[in-house]
């Protein structure tokens, strides 16, 4: 799957900048250096990655390439909307979740795809076989990744998450699947 270009990152660079080009950077940063990940560690959107490092002790070259390097394994675990609906019709052995809310699932969802509950963790983890190819998907590709290192890290081993998400595979694969936006109150 090919990446658009983006943005280099320079010590001036702020957070909110690099999580706008780099999203999955909070949980890159909160992995290796535990900043942005709770209250005691928080950064400004404000603040920019020197400021960031010197508060917490950083070298700041380290923590750019950190943020670079995270993105391109983030990127290696995408799959596209046309590649996930070729896999969809030739494996059956695939399992599509989605870790959207019950709300938004029982309103649209990708056809075949099952809403991730406790339930369906606990028997994947107990019955499925570890290199059962796993898809995550959420509305627009940003929170499926977290998942995704959960069940990596549980040792599922063929784990890639939905470029863009269900909005992406509307747009891509499947138009007659209604999009939306999520208001936030």
């Amino acid at each position: 799957m090919s990446t658009p270009s983006l943005p280099p990152l320079t010590p001036e660079t702020t957070l909110a900048e690099v999580l706008r080009a780099y999203p999955g950077a909070q949980r890159a940063l909160f992995a290796r250096y535990h900043i942005g990940g709770c209250s005691s560690c928080a950064f400004q959107p404000t603040e920019t990655i020197s400021q960031v490092c010197a508060r917490n002790d950083l070298d700041v070259p380290e923590v750019i390439a950190h943020i670079e390097n995270s993105h391109g394994e983030d990127v290696k675990l995408q799959i596209s909307p046309r590649e996930l609906a070729a896999l969809m019709s030739t494996s059956s052995t695939v399992r599509v979740l989605d870790v959207r809310t019950r709300e938004e699932h029982e309103a649209v969802k990708i056809p075949g795809s099952t809403l991730l509950s406790q339930e369906v963790v606990q028997t994947a983890f107990d019955k499925w076989p570890k290199d059962t190819p796993v898809i995550l998907y959420d509305h627009t590709g940003g929170r499926s990744m977290d998942v995704a290192a959960y069940f990596l890290g549980h040792g599922f081993t063929s784990t890639q998450c939905l470029a863009g998400g269900i909005d992406a595979y509307s747009l891509e694969v499947d138009p007659k699947l209604p999009r939306y936006r999520v208001e936030i109150e």
